[in-house]
């Protein structure tokens, strides 16, 4: 199938968030007074009753040893959530995908759709160390396949392409650097963008993976966080491959259920 290298490929590097920060000088106004101006010299202030200026606070930011903590520690607090995500290879729309993941219990729910899978949709259900699969030309319409173990590395590249946690999960071995870039204004907020360097390797090793060829020895990408250090988007381009995948809607109502008996055939 067409989908199969792009989404390899996907699934096989740490993904990123990233849009440069913007900025801006503050501009004069232009104006110029008509005539010389006089100034008054002001009465000395009292300084037995002059308090000392306050002093802006100070705002630490996230660091190679303190990100992975944090943003650990922001998941953990999450039951549930959104995400989307597009992808494109050498700039034409290659996939969308649509889904929710919970915590307790460990489930996802994925659908992708585009021109990878010829126009049509697949979709993947997992729940705990279930997986659920319906994929055009693998599965008749609105029918799954059921795997309790042992996914071939495709299915199992798609299933995982789409868990931006895997992903989390193997920062811890694998970061070489971690530094705060600026701010922009993504998805009705103002996030935190930071750029992650990445050990390809290790990355690819934390998560049961061995280094592709052609594929650089070390990573660099970008997160977006929010003030609470949960992860808002991330992007990655590589060889051609890029991604944007989303994730809100953290901790609202969800329910993730596995397909009925009667949607379930033989491998």
């Amino acid at each position: 199938m067409k989908f199969r290298a792009a989404v390899a490929t996907a699934a096989a590097v740490p993904l990123a968030l990233g849009l440069a920060a913007c900025g801006g000088e503050p501009k004069a106004t232009g104006y110029k007074p008509s005539t010389p101006a006089t100034t008054t010299a002001a009465p000395k202030p009292d300084v037995t009753n002059t308090a000392a200026p306050a002093k802006p606070a100070t705002v630490t930011h996230l660091n190679r040893v303190t990100f992975v903590p944090a943003m650990t520690s922001a998941i953990a607090k999450q039951r549930s959530w959104h995400i989307t995500g597009t992808m494109t290879a050498n700039g034409a729309p290659m996939l969308t995908m649509d889904g929710y993941q919970t915590a307790n219990p460990v489930a996802m729910s994925m659908e992708m759709t585009g021109a990878a899978f010829d126009g049509k949709t697949a979709k993947t259900i997992v729940i705990k160390n279930i997986a659920y699969v319906s994929m055009p030309g693998l599965t008749p319409a609105g029918k799954f396949v059921k795997f309790k173990s042992g996914l071939n590395n495709q299915l199992s590249e798609l299933v995982e392409g789409g868990d931006p946690t895997k992903i989390y999960k193997s920062f811890g071995s694998s970061m070489i650097d971690a530094k705060f870039v600026g701010t922009e204004f993504v998805l009705g907020e103002t996030l935190d963008r930071y750029d992650v360097t990445v050990n390809t390797a290790k990355a690819l090793a934390a998560q049961g993976k061995k280094v592709p060829a052609g594929v650089p020895s070390t990573l660099t990408y970008s997160m977006f966080m929010d003030k609470a250090h949960l992860i808002r988007r991330l992007t990655f381009d590589l060889s051609g491959v890029s991604m944007v995948m989303d994730m809100t809607g953290y901790n609202r109502p969800v329910e993730i259920t596995a397909p009925s008996a009667s949607q379930i055939v033989s491998r």
